[in-house]
């Protein structure tokens, strides 16, 4: 027990009051967290803003400077992964069980509820469908991420420090983040990192669910999604316990190939010529819209602010919370990359397999919402997908493939965050003990179960949308402090 740091104590404290208020008084603890956040949403709607786009221009300011030539670690270090497991793991951790999740029901629902002037079910609002659905899980997305992951990597590797948010601060607080400032905000790191995994959890078992009782008519409820966390449970302990270059690197792997084998199924069997139209035009229109999306307000329109109430600002600050978490297993894999290297990889690629992936999945969701045969759009968020699929040809299998990259997705998330918050519970170790991961795992696993019982799903949810406010505070003094130890580099080679 040398090893575990006394954050692990604090935040298990917190964490089971904050369980036990949910479990005692569900409906209150909802109603409490969703007036606080609308509140934040109302009130610091046009800060999430500035700070996610402000984020996105330093994240391409800094692919093009001299300063991308610096390696994250000695300048003789080289990655330990390859760029193929490399992609693979930010990607599966990052977001790849939003994806699925998301891939048809975001774009129909834009068509269906036009985010902005246009009336909805038009050519008009088809294409702000995709536009919008490319902008929150596109550049700004992985900007989010990519800036808490390099500042984190810069100072693990370049800097030689423990992997913990609070040594980031070093330049700016000194020798303070070695005391009570520095574990209220490591306590905060793991707090968002355990809330946000049990939310996934607990929504990836629905969706489990709902996927399995499309395909063999499993019955919907929670005995069946208790069932499945535990399945899941004891398949991700398995991989977080065989270490990073084994359970973790293999599972992404496999979760690649299965994405990709779903997508060729989707843009083979659905209107193929139209999906690569979409996706080229939408393109454009994003790049062509991408300044003003970053900065819409909709300050005179109410009807409007309240979508991106519900949307974008939901979106920015679900990143922003799950930065810590994302963003230290991002820079555990990433030893021995360029800062140019680190940043193409991180903003670009998954950029781009986003915008792809939304462009097959939605343009099929929508021709089949037009065609009249069955109204998607009605449906349930975790059901969308699979009732897409039933207008498919091989629709059986394309359902079974899906089901199994919801599954590896989970795992991969799940496993990702065990490794994270054993390093975070350990002083920052880049090896963190088995035992103190497979306790973050059941802790994980336990809450999403217990929440799932009480319904209090959604209430965590505000909580994690909550604690994003004061963490993109830490996260702007993050980014100040690096370019401080960047300036303090370049002067000391220079010298």
């Amino acid at each position: 027990m040398k090893k575990i740091s006394t954050t692990f104590y604090i935040t298990l404290v917190t964490v089971i009051l904050a369980v036990g208020y949910g479990v005692i008084a569900p409906t209150h603890f909802e109603e409490i967290t969703s007036t606080i956040q609308d509140f934040i949403s109302d009130t610091f709607g046009w800060y999430y803003l500035l700070t996610v786009s402000i984020l996105f221009f330093i994240s391409v300011y800094l692919i093009f400077s001299p300063t991308g030539k610096i390696r994250l670690g000695k300048d003789n270090d080289r990655p330990q992964f390859s760029m193929f497991s490399w992609l693979a793991m930010l990607f599966s951790a990052g977001m790849g069980i939003g994806l699925v999740f998301y891939g048809a029901a975001e774009p129909l629902s834009h068509y269906a509820v036009s985010p902005a002037t246009q009336d909805p079910e038009t050519k008009a609002a088809y294409k702000e469908a995709m536009q919008s659905t490319f902008f929150h899980w596109g550049f700004h997305a992985w900007s989010v991420y990519g800036m808490t992951a390099l500042v984190l990597a810069y100072f693990q590797f370049r800097k030689r420090q423990p992997g913990l948010i609070s040594v980031t601060l070093r330049p700016i607080f000194g020798d303070r983040v070695d005391g009570k400032l520095g574990t209220v905000i490591d306590v905060f790191a793991i707090f968002a990192t355990v809330f946000g995994v049990a939310t996934s959890l607990g929504f990836g078992a629905v969706q489990i669910n709902a996927g399995l009782n499309y395909l063999f008519g499993v019955s919907i409820g929670f005995w069946s999604q208790f069932f499945i966390i535990a399945v899941v449970t004891v398949l991700f302990l398995a991989s977080a316990w065989s270490g990073l270059g084994k359970g973790i690197k293999i599972l992404s792997n496999a979760n690649m190939i299965l994405a990709l084998a779903l997508l060729v199924f989707i843009i083979a069997l659905g209107p193929t010529l139209l999906i690569f139209n979409m996706f080229t035009d939408s393109i454009g229109g994003y790049l062509e819209n991408l300044i003003r999306m970053s900065f819409r307000t909709a300050p005179l329109t109410p009807e409007n602010r309240a979508w991106l109430n519900g949307w974008t600002l939901f979106y920015w600050s679900w990143w922003i919370a799950w930065a810590p978490f994302v963003g230290m297993f991002i820079a555990r894999v990433s030893r021995g990359r360029t800062i140019r290297e680190f940043m193409i990889g991180v903003l670009v690629v998954p950029t781009v397999l986003s915008m792809i992936w939304f462009t097959a999945f939605g343009t099929t969701a929508i021709e089949t919402q037009k065609a009249g045969i069955i109204d998607l759009a009605s449906s349930a968020t975790e059901l969308t997908i699979f009732e897409m699929f039933s207008e498919l040809p091989l629709s059986f299998i394309i359902s079974l493939i899906a089901i199994l990259l919801i599954t590896s997705f989970f795992i991969t998330s799940a496993d990702s965050a065990t490794f994270v918050l054993g390093m975070q519970s350990s002083y920052g170790s880049l090896t963190p003990p088995n035992n103190l991961k497979v306790v973050w795992g059941i802790i994980q696993s336990a809450i999403a179960v217990i929440l799932l019982y009480v319904g209090g799903l959604g209430a965590l949810q505000n909580v994690i949308i909550i604690a994003a406010l004061p963490f993109s505070i830490i996260l702007i003094m993050m980014v100040v402090s690096l370019f401080k130890s960047l300036k303090d580099e370049k002067s000391r080679i220079q010298r």
